[in-house]
């Protein structure tokens, strides 16, 4: 007897269910991911009460003006980049680093001018470094 075989037709692969989980998953991704806002904080700093401390007869005044410009003891820098601030901070230190460094900025100052002169610092060494702040007023009543 003879049988006759039936032709196997190549199946292929059936892709519906795989883009199904492909979407799925697009829609989980996209749903649990979460999205950055650019949000604007409305800060408000605190004051500086305290005692005025004394002045130390030897130490480095950083001077950060409204635009952003340095001056190191009284004595204006050729530009506000970091490199700049950094040579100049080593020679007025003469590569003492023990030396205390005050930062004085003007309150319209830059954040990033300010940043940028504790990062100057930072990597110079200098491990005394403080911030000069005014006295609140007294509140009228």
């Amino acid at each position: 007897m003879k049988f006759h075989r039936q032709k196997v037709e190549d199946q292929g692969i059936n892709l519906t269910p795989l883009i199904d989980v492909v979407f799925l998953l697009l829609i989980f991704f996209m749903v649990s991911t979460t999205f950055t806002k650019e949000t604007h904080l409305s800060v408000d700093l605190p004051e500086a009460v305290g005692e005025q401390s004394s002045e130390l007869p030897e130490q480095i005044e950083i001077l950060i003006s409204a635009e952003g410009s340095y001056s190191i003891n009284g004595k204006a820098l050729v530009n506000s980049k970091v490199a700049t601030l950094k040579s100049a901070l080593e020679k007025t230190s003469e590569g003492n680093n023990k030396v205390p460094l005050v930062i004085t900025a003007d309150a319209k100052t830059p954040h990033q001018a300010v940043v940028q002169a504790m990062d100057a610092a930072g990597q110079l060494g200098f491990a005394h470094l403080s911030i000069t702040t005014r006295q609140p007023e007294p509140e009228k009543e």
